[in-house]
């Protein structure tokens, strides 16, 4: 069996990159290779035993950076970062090293190193960042791609935190880690959707070096014979880019009930302006309240107005048998099958989401065959499916 090296810039479950990198060690684990993990020193990370080896924290957070000239050096390969990943690599002596999320916080340095030691170096995005400074391809809550191919406009526009030098230090780093240098340094990329693949061959990535795997999640209990709950929800991260106040403009003529779960920085002001008898701000829940709530909505939405590339939302939600509202942007169409699994509506658009959410309370009613969308999703996305597909890239045998 292999010993793999995973990389990821937090090790708690902090967003969808690090939820997927945890999950990933377990898989690993479960099918016998030996694994370690590198990542950040924070407050709120995980017990492992390998953490000796992380660097330091930095935070590039308002208020929040602990060292200004470490955080600003960090992008590009810090001392420290090399030293620690150097003898993470002496001493465990991986055959593959497993980046995730390690932009800003460790750096692309990490593929550097291990490449020049040989070591097969395999890398998954979760977000646009080798494409867009702010990785999430958005300008005044607009999708866009300029800087695609032209690196310079994120300092024309002030895009990283409408900050001048935000923005220069986010294009710094992507001259240094520019496209040919990390094709240099990585055997395969592994892209969750098709169209995140789309996006990185638009700005002249070799389309043979990405492989697209989609997420994949331990199963949910298949759903019962039980009736669906009366009410719909939203899980996700409450800010401007998920689109949320779609949502809630549109929640606001239905009588059935709407549950907002998670939290974020709009949390508050959303929060003060639209609940009422009929839309309810639940904060954020435990992941075993969350699909519990998933799994006796009648449907859930997710509204996004950015990329979104793989959301675990739906691939949760579908799981537990329950169809999906989603907007037609990014990877999220890739999920769902309109009239089958959900509906897909434009991003923004008040008016159609309306029209879906009524098509949802006509169509999704106590005689639904709920369970089938349970067994589809847990089949496409179960974790013997991802980790075989895995294993073909890594080039390893299994037990």
């Amino acid at each position: 069996m292999a010993k793999i090296l995973l990389a990821n810039k937090f090790y708690y479950p902090r967003g969808g990159d690090c939820t997927a990198t945890l999950s990933l060690e377990n898989l690993l684990r479960e099918k016998g290779h030996e694994v370690a993990v590198f990542s950040m020193q924070h407050p709120e990370n995980l017990p492992n035993k390998y953490d000796s080896y992380f660097p330091s924290e930095v935070s590039y957070s308002s208020g929040r950076t602990n060292n200004r000239l470490k955080a600003a050096i960090r992008p590009f390969g810090e001392k420290e970062v090399k030293r620690k990943f150097t003898q993470i690599l002496d001493d465990f002596q991986p055959e593959i090293v497993h980046l995730h999320n390690i932009h800003t916080h460790l750096s692309p340095v990490l593929a550097e190193i291990a490449y020049k030691r040989h070591i097969k170096v395999i890398w998954t995005l979760h977000d646009y960042k080798l494409l867009c400074h702010r990785s999430d391809c958005l300008r005044d809550n607009i999708p866009c791609e300029m800087c695609y191919t032209q690196k310079w406009k994120v300092m024309k526009y002030n895009c990283v935190k409408n900050s001048f030098k935000g923005s220069l230090l986010a294009y710094l780093e992507a001259v240094c880690w520019n496209r040919k240098r990390l094709e240099r340094y990585v055997y395969k990329f592994i892209s969750p959707s098709q169209f995140l693949k789309s996006r990185m061959v638009s700005a002249s990535y070799d389309s043979d070096r990405i492989a697209v795997i989609p997420n994949f999640i331990r199963q949910s209990p298949l759903p019962n014979d039980r009736k669906k709950q009366d009410y719909y929800c939203y899980v996700g991260r409450i800010s401007s880019e998920k689109g949320i106040d779609t949502l809630l403009k549109a929640a606001k003529d239905f009588r059935l009930p709407l549950y907002i779960i998670g939290g974020g920085p709009d949390f508050n002001p959303l929060k003060k302006e639209y609940e009422s008898e009929y839309i309810h701000f639940s904060g954020f829940q435990t992941h075993d309240k969350v699909i519990e709530m998933i799994g006796n909505a009648r449907f859930t939405v997710i509204p996004s107005i950015w990329y979104d590339n793989n959301p675990l939302s739906v691939i949760e939600s579908l799981c537990a048998g329950t169809p999906v509202i989603g907007a037609r942007i990014g990877g999220i169409p890739e999920l769902i099958k309109e009239g089958n699994n959900g509906f897909l509506f434009t991003p923004g658009s008040t008016g159609e989401l309306k029209g879906k959410i009524a098509a949802a309370i006509h169509t999704f009613d106590d005689s639904y065959p709920y369970r089938e969308i349970a067994e589809r999703a847990q089949q496409r996305f179960s974790a013997d499916v991802f980790y075989e597909q895995l294993r073909k890239i890594y080039n390893i045998q299994d037990l």
